[in-house]
């Protein structure tokens, strides 16, 4: 569901949404900076190929990576995912203009192949040198939790942001985003 969006002061146009102002406990992303900051975190992060589904990948050593009007991306280190779960995957490329070139990923299951399940950056540029190797998870194709919270894919399926309880929006992503 697309969030009600009310334009910012000093926004004739409406392009430009009004952060909505966080609650208790939780974290504004229109506080996040741009560029991007990588966000190092102790929370426990859990992926599952399905809700029920074998671990795929488990650890309390991810990384946020934080950008305004985007829930965070969750980015998990190579050795907390369990082998043989991810193979290079499908001729699918993107580049992303601060991190750089994507790999892609998919997923091998018992019950088949989920493509582009996971991406990583394995040369990214300087200043995202520490999250070469490490591993994101699209939350619209496998099961994600921080801090045993189910995680919610950001709307669009071109980000792969992970939506929970302690962020406030309005999110990049829906419908009418696009220019934010």
């Amino acid at each position: 569901m697309a969030a009600a969006v009310t334009p910012a002061v000093g926004d004739p146009g409406g392009m430009r949404p009004k952060p909505a102002k966080p609650g208790p406990g939780q974290e504004s992303v229109w506080d996040y900076p741009r560029p991007p900051a990588i966000d190092p975190s102790s929370k426990h992060v859990r992926v599952r190929a399905s809700a029920d589904g074998p671990v795929v990948a488990d650890t309390s050593d991810a990384v946020r990576v934080l950008e305004t009007s985007h829930p965070p991306t969750w980015y998990v280190p190579p050795g907390s995912v369990a082998p043989g779960a991810l193979r290079r995957g499908s001729a699918r490329s993107t580049t992303c203009e601060f991190k750089g070139a994507a790999t892609y990923w998919d997923l091998v299951t018992e019950h088949g192949v989920v493509t582009s399940a996971a991406w990583s950056y394995e040369e990214p540029t300087p200043r995202f040198a520490s999250l070469a190797g490490y591993l994101a998870f699209d939350p619209s194709k496998v099961a994600c939790s921080v801090a045993d919270e189910a995680v919610r894919p950001q709307e669009g399926g071109f980000y792969g942001g992970w939506v929970t309880d302690d962020l406030a929006g309005p999110f990049k992503g829906g419908p009418g985003s696009w220019g934010w």
